[in-house]
């Protein structure tokens, strides 16, 4: 029998260190935005276009994770644990061969990398000496964001989020020294916030490792990383991962363009823009960690046959997520205020981020009900094509196309732009909607004995 009150409850349980950790992470690029604005605007910019190269690898890694989540929650909720950890193995030998791609291509082409996003040299320059620092931070973040999704499927929802939230702390202690160069440490600027984020990453790094030799999540089988012989699961993997791939890289490089799009609109437009950014995902913290929630608790329902259960759940975390939305746009408005007080820039670029914070504001509500829909209650029944259909129709056939056509062809002014750019959530509502009504999310995806046998 579903239990609203107990269902709540599970999500909150879940929720809070996930949301935590989602903040936390979100607090390392306001710190680096925060205190690279104390030296100038031209840093603050730099690190906020080469803060691109982490978004487009995290779309890549998040998309692993999710496909993890995908057939690890329900096989967790049916107790088949070894398939739950072979699919651990399978996520952390893609991630990890893409993160040593992402490593290598910042550590010797960063010049180039950063020619993507701007044309303004000074640009170019602060932010290839931020990508060549920061190059190994991206192998160790998909080992650790693996390891992560896992702990969340097995209960360690709490010891991900304390993981996190430490290596976060270290990272913003850290940024402080090596930015302003304090006590004994030199002053590096913004290859100082880039060596922060890798120590950390180091940290977080061995702190996972110590999590597995203590037995407080699954051991990484590293025989079945590197090859696999368990070809049904590994086809049921990527039938299920797949499209959630295409549908990052497609939403991702969606809103890659859009910076992208703003980059080129002067350094005022980029300034306000990432600032705005940063405040927006602070806020949709809880929203991202509803979503994460939402996929566990109704995949392990799936998985266990509770599929009337199940359906009345996802009914209950729609009208949770719309509340959520409308709760964080009245918080950004009541921020507002405090960040335009808190970040100085200059004059034309406060007054940009002035109404794209504002735009933040409604931005989020569509935000909070298609990431719960799209990203948590869809894949968690193996439901993965519609969102990547969805989003990829949304940003490059309508959203994108209508903002080069404003920016470099009509040239309109760069808040109707940023206004332009924020539709894409809204856009999508109505077929989110009457697919979900459809209930072809409703279905148990596991299979019986499919695991490798143990002397594998």
């Amino acid at each position: 029998m579903y239990d609203k009150k107990e269902t709540y409850k599970k999500l909150m349980t879940i929720v809070a260190p996930i949301a935590l950790q989602y903040l936390m992470s979100s607090l390392v690029t306001a710190s680096d935005a925060f205190m690279l604005g104390f030296l100038d605007q031209d840093s603050l910019s730099a690190s906020s276009l080469a803060g691109q190269v982490a978004f487009v690898f995290s779309l890549f890694f998040n998309a692993f994770v999710f496909g993890l989540n995908v057939l690890a929650a329900q096989y967790w909720g049916k107790g088949d644990e070894k398939t739950a950890n072979e699919v651990l193995s399978i996520s952390m030998r893609f991630v990890l061969i893409v993160g040593f791609i992402f490593t290598l291509a910042t550590a010797t082409i960063p010049q180039t990398i950063m020619r993507i996003f701007t044309d303004e040299l000074p640009l170019i320059e602060m932010g290839a000496d931020y990508l060549r620092t920061v190059s190994l931070s991206y192998i160790l973040t998909g080992f650790t964001q693996v390891y992560f999704g896992m702990m969340k499927v097995c209960d360690r929802a709490k010891l991900s989020s304390f993981i996190g939230s430490m290596a976060v702390v270290v990272n913003i202690i850290l940024n402080a020294l090596l930015i302003f160069g304090i006590w004994i440490f030199p002053e590096m600027g913004i290859e100082g916030a880039a060596l922060a984020t890798v120590i950390a990453r180091i940290f977080e790094t061995v702190c996972v490792i110590i999590a597995v030799i203590a037995k407080k999540c699954p051991v990484l089988n590293i025989k079945l990383m590197i090859y696999s012989s368990n070809k049904e699961l590994l086809k049921d993997y990527w039938k299920y991962t797949l499209p959630l791939l295409i549908n990052q890289l497609g939403w991702g490089g969606g809103v890659t363009m859009y910076s992208v799009i703003m980059g080129h609109l002067g350094t005022d437009a980029t300034a306000a823009n990432s600032i705005a950014s940063i405040v927006r995902s602070i806020i949709a913290s809880f929203c991202w960690g509803i979503a994460a929630g939402v996929g566990i608790i109704i995949g392990n329902m799936l998985g266990q046959n509770e599929l009337e259960k199940a359906k009345k759940a996802g009914g209950s975390f729609v009208r949770f997520s719309i509340v959520t939305g409308i709760a964080s746009g009245i918080v950004i408005l009541l921020i507002t205020p405090i960040v335009l007080k808190i970040i100085t820039l200059e004059p034309q670029a406060q007054y940009y981020l002035k109404f794209m914070i504002l735009m933040a504001a409604y931005y989020i509500i569509g935000n909070s009900l298609n990431s719960t829909v799209i990203g948590g209650i869809f894949p968690a029944g193996g439901d993965t094509k519609f969102g990547m259909i969805c989003d990829v129709i949304t940003l490059w056939a309508v959203v994108v196309p209508l903002g080069l056509i404003a920016a470099f062809i009509l040239k309109l002014p760069v808040l109707v732009v940023a206004f332009i750019l924020t539709l894409d959530e809204f856009v999508k509502i109505p077929a989110v909607y009457r697919h979900y009504m459809k209930y072809r999310w409703v279905k148990n995806i596991t299979k019986e004995n499919i695991s490798l046998d143990e002397g594998v």
